[in-house]
C-alpha cells in the first residue's frame, strides 16, 4: 500500500502545479518584453562600448 499512497501523492502534486501554467506564460512574456525593451534602449550604447573595448585590445 505504500507504493499506492506515493502514487496518489505525486498525482496530487501534479494537479497542484497544473494550474500555474498561465502564470509561467505571463512571466515568460514579461521577461521577453523586458529584454526587448532593454535591448532597444541600451543597444547602441552597448554596441559602442563593445567596439571601444575591441579596438583598445587590438592596439596592445
Amino acid at each position: 500500500m505504500t507504493d499506492w499512497d506515493g502514487t496518489q501523492e505525486r498525482a496530487h502534486l501534479v494537479e497542484d502545479e497544473a494550474g500555474d501554467v498561465p502564470g509561467w506564460v505571463l512571466v515568460t512574456l514579461m521577461t521577453a518584453g523586458l529584454v526587448v525593451t532593454i535591448w532597444v534602449l541600451a543597444g547602441p550604447a552597448l554596441s559602442a562600448l563593445f567596439e571601444r573595448a575591441i579596438s583598445s585590445v587590438g592596439v596592445i
